[in-house]
């Protein structure tokens, strides 16, 4: 009789450790119920080879890449804490059209150190999509990446928006590109600051 309540009392202890083992299992699982997937990459637009395709950009991207302000452009745009850029590009027609005088300072602005400041006039710190610059326009006058000194005025008239620097007034032609945090617009002038060109 001893025997036989040792082997019940046995498998009541075994029927209740066996319960609670699988209660465990099932409020526990061992395996993962979903998987756990990395972040996804992060996608910078290569400004480079966007301007190099987009359009008839080829003398402003050659200024960009000889004084590397390509790559200042580019870490901006590849910065989304930095809030953005947005670069206004010149086609190459409207370098064509300067005027002699122009030419010949455009010309020896490398040697004066002024190149780079003259390219970074056309960009600004921060994306604005083309409907945000009728909100610009109230902000006259705009300071560019080039530093507050270099400021622009920027115009939307019925839709049209003009981008006016002290020797040149251009108008915005198309959206080469704008996905945040960078927006490209093709300008028909370049912009040329009072800094710089200052009795032209």
């Amino acid at each position: 009789m001893v025997f036989k309540k040792l082997i019940f009392t046995t498998a009541i202890l075994a029927i209740a450790l066996s319960a609670s083992a699988v209660a465990d299992k099932t409020k526990n699982p061992s395996a993962p119920s979903s998987p756990i997937h990395p972040p996804s990459p992060v996608y910078h637009v290569d400004l480079a080879v966007l301007l190099n395709v987009a359009g008839p950009f080829q003398t402003f991207l050659n200024y960009l890449q000889k004084t590397n302000v390509i790559e200042t452009f580019q870490s901006q745009a590849n910065n989304t804490k930095a809030g953005g850029i947005t670069i206004l590009v010149p086609r190459d027609s409207a370098f064509a059209a300067l005027k002699k005088k122009k030419k010949r300072t455009l010309g020896r602005l490398s040697k004066r150190g002024q190149l780079k400041s003259l390219l970074l006039y056309h960009a600004f710190r921060k994306f604005y999509s083309l409907g945000e610059f009728s909100k610009l326009s109230r902000r006259n006058p705009v300071a560019t990446f080039a530093g507050s000194r270099y400021t622009l005025n920027v115009t939307n008239d019925i839709g049209t928006i003009w981008v006016k620097s002290a020797w040149s007034n251009a108008k915005i032609g198309s959206t080469v590109y704008a996905t945040a945090p960078v927006a490209v617009y093709e300008v028909d002038k370049v912009l040329l600051p009072k800094q710089i060109f200052r009795s032209e």
